[in-house]
């Protein structure tokens, strides 16, 4: 669940992005997963539904390193995008972590307008999948 302020835009990186609708100081909390919101799913249960909605949770959903589970966000945060020089940075054990999912705050300070964008290879298993 997104805790800031955000909007979606064209991305120069890839397609829709996510970007920052109010400043963001180094240290604050962006995402934290929450039930009700984003939810998890595994592999036996992805593989119960039609090719073409696999495809779709695959595209968006990440896959939690640590614990196996499939992670789709249930609001924008699922148009966050790569970048090997990410804003944000994701923590793995703190207050807030839930089920094994981490949360992800600002690595440093983030402008209005500047895309949030977060390093896949430190959370997602399926990082290669995706082609980066």
């Amino acid at each position: 669940m997104l805790l800031v302020k955000t909007k979606l835009g064209q991305s120069p990186i890839d397609g829709i992005g996510l970007f920052a609708d109010e400043f963001i100081p180094k240290g604050t909390r962006v995402w934290e997963y929450r039930d009700g919101v984003d939810s998890r799913f595994d592999e036996t249960f992805l593989e119960s539904l039609p090719v073409p909605v696999q495809s779709q949770l695959r595209k968006y959903a990440y896959k939690n390193m640590r614990t196996g589970w499939y992670v789709l966000c249930g609001d924008d945060a699922r148009f966050f995008n790569h970048s090997d020089t990410p804003n944000t940075v994701d923590l793995e054990e703190g207050e807030g972590i839930v089920n094994g999912e981490g949360i992800t705050i600002a690595a440093r300070d983030i402008q209005i307008g500047e895309e949030i964008v977060s390093d896949y290879h430190t959370f997602d298993a399926n990082t290669s999948k995706k082609g980066i």
